[in-house]
């Protein structure tokens, strides 16, 4: 649809054109031109300069433009204008031959574009191709004068190809460009991808743009050309639709549509009393007819289904009496839910309690553990009081057999007889010294390796002997030291299989577990049920560790309550297949990690 006046109007001042008052014709005004017409400018759409801002004492008067606005310069190399005298050989670049874009000169005197310079500077050794003297970057300079020469030139319109006759200086072909009636310039309209001469713009907005704005002849609605058709056929509300029925009414308007269905005599409708049993259908005309002959039998099953009805009020009453019963005991549980509430708030408190306790006695551990030491340290003075006892026995068996050999055997025999006593006096002595070191020694061990959360980390030193060892039956399986589920838990251990055991002899590493007697095992509960988790630590950075996990079997004897120092071990005779531990990262300095950890989250309290 085409433009009014106004609309015209606008459009034209918006691209640079104008309407004559007097006329109903459109015009363009050129640059620098006076007219009768309004006049609007509007920037074209230009590509990011490449030259740097001059300085203060370059730039032009305010009423020029800037002739390093972008879009001006071309990108690379010299001028393409087409200037109306040949341009004096000053004028042209070395490199290039067009004329100068922001001149350089270098201190050979020669003339170069500034991208012209910039790429053979780029390049090692860089010389002018004038006369192939050396070039230096800080012995280059804007050459202010020439470029002020060069912007007075005169040029044609860039836009002569189109018809443009112009004549300008170079300073001023930008502000002829934004009013030239031959410069091509893009469809205002975002959606319209095409591009015509100013001069043809307003005859394309006002019938050729497919995305003009246009408006429905039926609900004045405005749109774009080329939602039109599709307006009308889908949604346009006073668009003329026909009767799909049929019917004697063959135009109507699309918002009236819905109405006239409900009232249409050709419309197939069903009997209003179809939610009765009524099972009648039939076109609307015939509807009032079934109506005054159907009464009877609308009414007989509108009885029929009060009936239906009253029977269901009747069930659902049965029903809510049979739920009003339960809620008595529905009462009675909440009320107990409510109490074991309360038994479990009271629960929980106490074992804060018992974890203020045990925090307690961690300390009292802690002094324990710093009077072992103490002992430790009064055993290892007393070893070496052991140790210098040792050497006077063996001087005193010395002097005795040089005794034996320099006597008789009467005197031999008196001297012998005090000294035998008084050395195995001291046997005995180290004895029980090497007793109570060992001991000493063992309960050391244990309490500082020993870990109290359930979780074990077993370190295996010297893989490659005490695997040999294993394959030559001398030590077939290695047990880890003792870990507890808590300091009042279950005791355990590890034990491995280093050359495998059962099916996985020779060919796997076999892992087990094993429940210990422990001092506190009567204040537990019996069998042990809680999960375990072997594991074979990845010492890489990939850090893909195996593990297995298995819950315990109850009826087995290996969870039963120990009678002896410990249970048959149960665990994982495949744990690990000997060429997968031996060939990746789970060994590294000879030594291997392996974890077992207990689930302590659901252990009841001993």
């Amino acid at each position: 649809m085409p433009f009014s006046e106004a609309d015209s109007i606008k459009i034209a001042q918006k691209i640079g054109v104008g309407l004559d008052d007097d006329k109903d014709q459109i015009h363009v005004m050129s640059s620098g031109r006076s007219g009768e017409g309004r006049e609007v400018q509007v920037p074209l759409h230009r590509a990011p300069s490449l030259a740097p801002s001059m300085g203060s004492s370059m730039a032009p008067s305010l009423a020029q433009r800037n002739w390093t606005e972008p879009g001006f310069q071309p990108s690379l190399g010299g001028f393409r204008d087409r200037f109306v005298v040949p341009p004096e050989p000053k004028y042209c670049c070395q490199a290039c031959r067009l004329v100068l874009c922001n001149p350089r000169q270098t201190e050979c005197g020669h003339r170069f574009c500034e991208t012209c310079i910039a790429e053979l500077l780029s390049g090692p050794h860089p010389v002018c191709p004038a006369d192939m003297e050396p070039l230096f970057e800080d012995k280059i300079f804007r050459d202010v004068c020439c470029y002020r020469e060069i912007m007075a030139l005169k040029v044609f319109c860039r836009s002569e190809k189109n018809g443009c006759r112009e004549q300008m200086s170079l300073q001023q072909v930008m502000d002829h460009l934004t009013v030239c009636p031959y410069f091509e310039v893009p469809c205002p309209l975002g959606k319209c991808k095409e591009r015509m001469m100013r001069k043809d713009m307003p005859e394309h907005l006002s019938w050729k743009c497919r995305f003009r704005e246009t408006m429905c002849e039926f609900c004045l609605h405005k749109m774009a050309q080329t939602e039109l058709q599709k307006h009308k056929e889908t949604v346009c509300p006073s668009y003329p639709v026909g009767c799909p029925n049929n019917c004697n009414y063959s135009s109507l308007l699309r918002s009236e549509l819905q109405k006239h269905l409900q009232e249409c005599p050709k419309a197939q409708v069903t009997c209003s009393f179809h939610r009765y049993g009524c099972t009648f259908k039939g076109l609307n005309q015939e509807m009032k007819e079934h109506d005054a002959n159907s009464l009877s039998e609308h009414l007989r099953l509108m009885v029929a289904k009060n009936t239906t009805l009253e029977a269901k009020v009747e069930d659902v009453k049965g029903e809510l009496q049979e739920r009003y019963k339960v809620l008595p005991g529905l009462n009675a549980r909440l009320k107990e839910v409510e109490s074991r509430h309360e038994e479990m708030r009271e629960k929980n408190r106490q074992v804060e309690q018992k974890l203020a306790s045990m925090q307690k006695q961690l300390s009292s551990h802690s002094e324990k553990l710093m009077e072992l030491e103490m002992e430790v340290r009064s055993l290892r003075s007393a070893r070496e009081e052991v140790e210098s006892l040792r050497g006077a026995l063996e001087s005193i068996r010395t002097r005795l057999a040089a005794l034996e050999s320099g006597r008789g055997p009467n005197s031999s025999a008196l001297v012998l007889a005090p000294l035998e006593t008084q050395l195995s006096r001291h046997d005995d002595t180290l004895s029980v010294h090497d007793i109570r070191l060992a001991d000493m020694d063992l309960r050391f061990q244990m309490l500082e390796t020993a870990s109290f959360n359930g979780t074990l980390i077993w370190k295996i030193r010297d893989y490659k002997r005490r695997k040999q060892e294993a394959v030559a039956s001398k030590t077939l399986s290695l047990y880890s030291q003792p870990f507890y589920t808590g300091y009042f838990g279950y005791k355990m251990c590890a034990r491995v299989y280093l050359n495998g055991d059962g099916m996985g002899k020779g060919t796997h590493l076999s892992l087990f577990f094993v429940v210990m007697r422990g001092e506190y095992d009567a204040l537990l509960t019996w069998p042990f049920r809680q999960k375990v988790t072997l594991m074979l630590m990845d010492q890489g950075s990939a850090r893909k560790h195996l593990g297995d996990a298995f819950k315990p079997d109850p009826n087995s004897s290996s969870f039963r309550r120990p009678t002896a120092d410990m249970n048959i071990a149960s665990g994982c005779p495949l744990f690990v297949a000997q060429t997968v531990l031996e060939n990746g990262t789970y060994i590294k300095d000879d030594t291997i990690f392996i974890k077992v950890t207990v689930d302590t989250s659901d252990l009841p309290d001993p």
